[in-house]
């Protein structure tokens, strides 16, 4: 009975003391770095650190023995302060992983505090092609979307149907920039021609001058190298000064299911935009948008949708690797492919860039809305490896040739 009874409290000590020892372990933390309360709001924002609270519940909540801790910071589009909080969350915060980084220069700060750190940073919500080109990092991802996808799957559409002149209306920042430049590239090399460009503040409200100058212009497509608020306030305005009904074409370079629901079907019906994901497609985008919107009401962006997936694919690997060094945890990442609602063989490459299919899209004329959020109809799926830049045209130093 006595040896009974010892092995009992042996067992029960034996328990206790991995229990606590388990406790003593730091929690995993991963950082997102976003827009909370400006125009890229809606587009990330709250949205993206409730899609990375989804990630971490529906993986279980630890890993490796530690709980997974989701923090979140608002940058207020400053880059400056960007590259402050990521400073803050890698040095002095034991953050492990930076997810999202809305917005593409407060984005290429936080990347290079990162890069100087050798921490994994996972990009969903900022477009620059430069992620992935002269600002890559060999633990840097650029997840979502892109400035060359973007203008790859709308322009070659819109020059191959006609509309073959353009102006563009450029957010003067990197983002702005860099979607001017790749799609007039594309214009350019489909045959059609640039007839000019203006460069707009960020978080402008009135944009009639610059629209005036893109009137004058007679092009037959307004290019809007913008995102967010700056697009929504652009396409409403264009209607008021009877831009369209004069028969010039809007064409926003980058939009979200957001921000077509701001501008509404009347005004936003028969826009081409590219994105790469759509709530609505089929049983398992809508699976988790239905969860998705129980929470934040509204359904998930492609930004957001993507936080989800990336934060998966990183904890998948941690496990994998059996730690959160991140040359182990990037060499799991890069060769498990990723297979979920978001993304069907998406792979990340050496560049850094996930290569998934990207889908054109036609808003949808109110009359053939069945209600709100029911916003595009499919016109096109480009695969990744006709949508995104070729390795052999990177930039990218890390990239072998």
């Amino acid at each position: 009975m006595k040896n009974v009874l010892s092995g009992i409290f042996a067992a029960a000590f034996a328990l206790s003391t991995s229990a606590a020892q388990a406790q003593d372990k730091p929690p995993l933390k991963i950082g997102g770095i976003l827009d909370m309360s400006s125009l890229y709001a809606d587009i990330t924002g709250p949205g993206s650190e409730t899609a990375a609270k989804m990630a971490v519940e529906d993986f279980g909540g630890e890993v490796l023995g530690r709980k997974i801790q989701v923090l979140a910071a608002d940058h207020l589009n400053k880059a400056d302060l960007s590259g402050n909080i990521a400073r803050d969350m890698l040095d002095n915060q034991g953050v492990e992983m930076i997810y999202d980084v809305a917005a593409s220069a407060t984005a290429l700060a936080a990347g290079e505090i990162a890069k100087a750190r050798n921490k994994i940073i996972m990009f969903n919500g900022p477009g620059s092609i430069r992620l992935s080109n002269e600002a890559c990092g060999p633990y840097t991802v650029h997840y979502v979307f892109d400035t060359f996808g973007q203008a790859n799957v709308t322009g070659l559409a819109a020059v191959k149907s006609g509309l073959d002149t353009w102006f563009f209306l450029t957010a003067d920042y990197a983002f702005g920039q860099d979607l001017e430049k790749d799609t007039s590239n594309v214009v350019t090399k489909t045959g059609g021609k640039v007839l000019g460009s203006v460069r707009h503040p960020l978080n402008t409200s009135d944009f009639s001058s610059f629209l005036l100058q893109a009137q004058a212009s007679k092009a037959k497509v307004i290019g809007l190298a913008n995102a967010g608020g700056d697009t929504v306030n652009a396409i409403k305005q264009a209607a008021e000064f009877g831009i369209t009904k004069g028969g010039q074409k809007v064409s926003p370079l980058l939009a979200f299911v957001t921000d077509i629901d701001s501008i509404g079907l009347e005004t936003a019906q028969g826009l081409l935009l590219a994105e790469a994901f759509y709530w609505d497609m089929n049983d398992e985008t809508r699976a988790f948008s239905k969860r998705f919107m129980e929470r934040v009401k509204r359904p998930p962006t492609s930004a957001q949708a993507g936080v989800y997936s990336s934060v998966t694919h990183y904890l998948k690997a941690v496990k994998a690797a059996g730690t959160t060094d991140a040359a182990a945890v990037m060499k799991v990442m890069k060769e498990t492919p990723i297979n979920d609602f978001f993304a069907k063989g998406g792979k990340i490459r050496e560049d850094g860039r996930m290569i998934h299919d990207m889908y054109l899209f036609e808003v949808k004329k109110p009359s053939e809305s069945k209600g709100r959020w029911d916003d595009y109809k499919l016109l096109a799926t480009v695969p990744g490896s006709e949508a995104f830049q070729s390795l052999e045209q990177s930039r990218c130093p890390l990239v072998k040739k």
